[in-house]
């Protein structure tokens, strides 16, 4: 993409040294944990007992909103340096070409990372399995005429959606590095399938 460039930089300095000598399987960040699932479990627990709640759709509708966007902050600034640490951003320069950066936790001198592996279950399982929730709320908001909370819904779709992008981009790199994935697992499928093919067939 010409308008957009892809930046990699080191995030922070080193953590310390007790940090370090952390169980992987441990929750370090309970506090973030919490907050990383709170905010979002929330917003579908309000979205599907609002009826029920309020009967007022304007107290509904921006309740959800608030608790979207303060996922979306929360899990962009916070709880994915704190539990994967990983972050990113999008800034335009001064000649308006968009510049996509992220940030990778240095790996510590023993070659080991200091990510827990339980937080990093729990954070990739709510950004990924919530968004999904969201799409099945918008399809089925559309399939039942629910005018009024398809903003909402799509509000969701594109809060969440956006950190569950912006992080797999900067787990997995580029556009490029995802193009060249896909091109090198399709060749080696084909050539599987040719030797298969092959052996079935012998001349």
């Amino acid at each position: 993409d010409s308008a957009e460039d892809i930046e990699d930089v080191s995030l922070f300095d080193a953590d310390d040294d007790a940090s370090r000598r952390s169980k992987k399987s441990k929750i370090r960040h309970p506090v973030a944990s919490f907050f990383h699932l709170f905010f979002r479990i929330s917003a579908i627990v309000v979205y599907l007992l609002c009826e029920l709640l309020s009967s007022s759709f304007i107290a509904c509708m921006v309740t959800i909103i608030l608790l979207l966007s303060c996922d979306f902050w929360a899990v962009k600034n916070v709880t994915g340096r704190l539990m994967v640490g990983l972050r990113w951003w999008n800034q335009v320069d001064d000649d308006g070409k968009s510049h996509w950066i992220f940030e990778a936790r240095k790996i510590s001198a023993q070659g080991s990372k200091t990510s827990s592996e339980a937080e990093s279950r729990i954070f990739w399982l709510g950004l990924i399995t919530c968004p999904m929730i969201w799409v099945i709320f918008a399809f089925s908001a559309l399939f039942s005429f629910k005018v009024k909370w398809l903003a909402v819904v799509v509000m969701g779709v594109v809060l969440q959606g956006a950190n569950l992008y912006g992080y797999i981009r900067c787990k997995v790199g580029s556009r490029k590095n995802l193009t060249s994935m896909a091109t090198s697992y399709l060749g080696k499928q084909f050539l599987r399938q040719v030797r298969f093919q092959g052996f079935a067939n012998p001349l």
